[in-house]
């Protein structure tokens, strides 16, 4: 693995790349984004490709990636730009592209601003609260994790977070009727840490969650556009966006396995299927699903 470094102006951006560039048998690089997660969270899917040419990145601010803005938010189309740019560093583009959670926002705002960037892209549950008929309901859903966190800290803000995305259905009187959970029943500590800044449980990715895809530009787009939902989602928060996205680009959302880190294996404290969900990644990227 290759380690690198795209200086831009206004941040340090940290990629990965395994394999040849330009690759060798004929595809473009795979590309896979997150956000919040960061490179690190991609060792397991990019580990199922070893016959194609996988970059991971850290998007600004997060992992090992510098920001230089002086801001601390977090917004898709900031960051579609900085793709945008590590593609051109790369050379070898168009890409394919497998986007996850706020990664699958941002590669929806690149492909519309960029729509030459990207031949094929997974779009893996983007959460994107305004595309939901209770979307009011859900922002509302996803300020009281904020409040928890501000209030308490980590443990007690990730607590409520789960619960959150645990939830299925529209968020309704029943789920704002129930108590603020208490850490220890997911294992989480109790004490406030003190932290603050966390991208998933502060406000610092509002603009993620809050983004509203420019549907014209997509349906317009070249790229071969599919939104991804986990098996194990339906009901679920981003289980419930990936189809309601879908449903605005007029496309029927594929199934994964698993859920909505369904990539990740024992690395993670909620492991997926990942053998499975590369199979179906490649699948879906040949075409052939």
């Amino acid at each position: 693995m290759d380690t690198r470094t795209l200086h831009t102006p206004e941040a340090d951006l940290v990629y990965d790349v395994r394999g040849p560039l330009p690759p060798a048998g004929g595809r473009p690089p795979l590309l896979m984004i997150g956000q919040p997660m960061d490179a690190s969270g991609f060792a397991t899917p990019a580990s199922r490709f070893p016959d194609r040419t996988v970059v991971t990145y850290d998007p600004r601010g997060l992992g090992r990636s510098v920001r230089k803005d002086g801001r601390t938010d977090h917004a898709p189309g900031v960051q579609a730009g900085d793709v945008h740019a590590l593609i051109e560093a790369l050379g070898a583009g168009p890409v394919e592209m497998f986007a996850s959670s706020g990664g699958a926002v941002t590669a929806l705002a690149l492909v519309a601003a960029h729509p030459g960037d990207v031949t094929v892209l997974v779009a893996h549950e983007p959460p994107l609260i305004p595309a939901l008929p209770d979307a009011e309901a859900a922002e509302r859903a996803r300020a009281a994790v904020r409040d928890v966190y501000e209030a308490k800290g980590s443990g007690a803000g990730m607590a409520a977070f789960i619960a959150m995305a645990s939830w299925q259905g529209e968020f309704t009187d029943d789920y704002f009727a129930l108590p603020v959970p208490d850490p220890a029943q997911f294992g989480m500590p109790s004490e406030d840490d003190g932290s603050r800044g966390d991208p998933l449980l502060s406000d610092r990715s509002w603009a993620v969650s809050g983004h509203r895809i420019d549907v014209e530009a997509l349906k317009a787009a070249p790229t071969r556009i599919v939104i991804a939902v986990g098996e194990e989602s339906k009901g679920l928060l981003t289980g419930r966006t990936a189809e309601a996205a879908a449903a605005l680009l007029g496309l029927p959302a594929t199934v994964f396995p698993s859920h909505h880190s369904g990539f990740l294996g024992d690395e993670s404290g909620h492991p997926g299927e990942p053998e499975a969900f590369a199979r179906r990644l490649r699948e879906v990227l040949d075409g052939a699903a």
